[in-house]
């Protein structure tokens, strides 16, 4: 177009995904490829300024209080930690700016061909960007041959009556808190509620769940999801599934929710409220219809395996696109598969080996499918639940509390899910990343040798029990 600023690609965005795509671009060009980065809020995204950092750093914290607190070792009695909620956040918010300067700000500015450009992005047409910023009087003009949309997500605030009036905290905006309320509604059920909940209890709040479906982590294997519930609760977690919340408001000490269960009608009053009901692609405001580019009911940006959306030369990575998982880890590989087919270098993602996790304490992770979603697709599975009650290395720590659960292709006896409730659980499902990506059998897995004692020995002892009574096997049986 006349006027605009020609590059070679245009970014949309800077988080996980976009600097993945424009480090491996800069990278596959020699530095040469003249690039355009586009976007707003903090550098970084969501990851290290909202998401995964600062949340593991707050559950990170209340762990060593809770877990002091709360012994599990013979002869080690409980001692009351003594701490401050505003240092914590305190610290919380200086790691945060540590990492975004060290990870994003310090790394972008050594690519000499990557222009950072403030502003929010629309599609003019196929190859043309206009980009406009509240400094500007003017919109800028840019022009590419390649484009790869990477806008992220944001926090999906559902329209209930009196939600938005009474006010509310999201996985955004938890933040900024400076002091511990005594009480949360946490709205929504599954991974993001889950950890900011057993974070706030373990540092002394109490905390009630609302969840639309009958079970939390829908995701994961129904035995997980249900003990998992248990062990909150057992904590002191309150939960309220199959529920629908029918109205929100203030009292005079707090806040409220009005919710209609199986039992009836409920109130649920606490002194805050988190809204955690998933999140939603950043896409509403890029006017795609003037590239071509199509998208879901809810905005996701569909994409073929090659990150290639429906219009030429126009990609897309990251939680942008139209998919079930939302992890800072698949929005880089996304990003690094969109550069890559722009080279000519025909990769694909593949979701199926992809891991996820939740941090909860103990930890929850998965890859693969489930045994329902295999037995839906296929007719029948194989599978085993290893309990960590039987686990050596569980027993020891005093961590009984967990599973692993392992699904089989009859037919061949290749791996095709493994799912986990474990400590470390998010360190111990790389092994099942390896085994349903290369389709590795039972056998394989049975014949690699495990340390003993660990956690991740469960994997192989889950495995065993495809063949024989875990309960009735010494210690390092082949």
């Amino acid at each position: 177009m006349e006027g605009s600023e020609e590059y070679d690609l245009i970014i949309l965005g800077w988080g996980a995904a976009a600097f993945s795509s424009a480090i491996k671009a800069s990278e596959l060009s020699g530095g040469e490829m003249k690039i355009a980065m586009i976007g707003t809020g903090p550098l970084g995204g969501t990851c290290v300024n909202s998401g995964c950092v600062p949340s593991k750093y707050l559950l990170e914290a209340s762990h060593r209080v809770f877990k002091t607190e709360h012994p599990k070792i013979a002869g080690i009695r409980p001692t009351k930690v003594e701490y401050s909620f505003k240092e914590i956040m305190d610290g919380l918010k200086r790691y945060v700016e540590q990492a975004r300067e060290k990870k994003y700000e310090l790394v972008i500015k050594g690519y000499e061909n990557v222009t950072v450009i403030e502003g929010l992005g629309r599609f003019l047409d196929r190859k043309t960007v206009g980009v406009k910023n509240s400094n500007a009087e003017k919109e800028k003009i840019l022009s590419a041959k390649k484009i790869i949309i990477s806008t992220g997500s944001s926090p999906y605030v559902p329209e209930i009556e009196g939600l938005r009036e009474t006010q509310f905290f999201t996985s955004d905006t938890i933040w900024n808190l400076d002091y511990l309320p005594d009480s949360f509604i946490i709205i929504g059920g599954g991974a993001i509620g889950l950890e900011l909940g057993q974070a706030l209890l373990h540092l002394g709040s109490k905390v009630a769940v609302i969840e639309a479906m009958p079970s939390l982590l829908p995701m994961t294997e129904p035995e997980i999801s249900y003990m998992l519930k248990d062990i909150l609760s057992r904590e002191g977690m309150e939960f309220h599934t199959k529920a629908r919340i029918a109205r929100i408001g203030r009292t005079s000490k707090g806040k409220f929710a009005d919710i209609l269960t199986h039992d009836g009608k409920k109130r649920v009053e606490a002194e805050e409220i988190i809204v955690a009901s998933g999140r939603r692609p950043n896409t509403g405001y890029l006017e795609l219809k003037n590239a071509g580019v199509k998208t879901d009911q809810v905005g996701g940006i569909v994409t073929t395996p090659k990150m290639e959306t429906s219009s030429p030369n126009i990609y897309a990575a990251g939680d942008c696109v139209s998919k079930k998982m939302f992890l800072e880890t698949l929005a880089a590989r996304e990003g690094v598969i969109a550069v890559s087919n722009i080279f000519g270098e025909p990769l694909q993602i593949d979701y199926n080996s992809t891991a996820w996790a939740v941090f909860t304490n103990p930890q929850v992770a998965g890859v693969g499918m489930t045994e329902i979603e295999f037995s839906r697709t296929n007719g029948s599975c194989s599978c085993r639940t290893f309990y960590l009650k039987d686990l050596t290395m569980a027993s020891i720590i005093g961590e009984t509390d967990g599973l692993i659960k392992i699904t089989v292709d009859p037919k061949n006896n290749r791996v095709v899910g493994i799912h986990i409730l474990s400590p470390n659980a998010t360190d111990i499902i790389t092994e099942g990343s390896y085994a349903v990506k290369y389709g590795f059998t039972i056998g394989d897995i049975i014949s690699s040798s495990h340390i003993f004692p660990s956690l991740s020995e469960g994997i192989k002892l889950a495995a065993q029990s495809f063949l024989r009574d875990i309960s009735k096997m010494s210690c390092c049986v082949e």
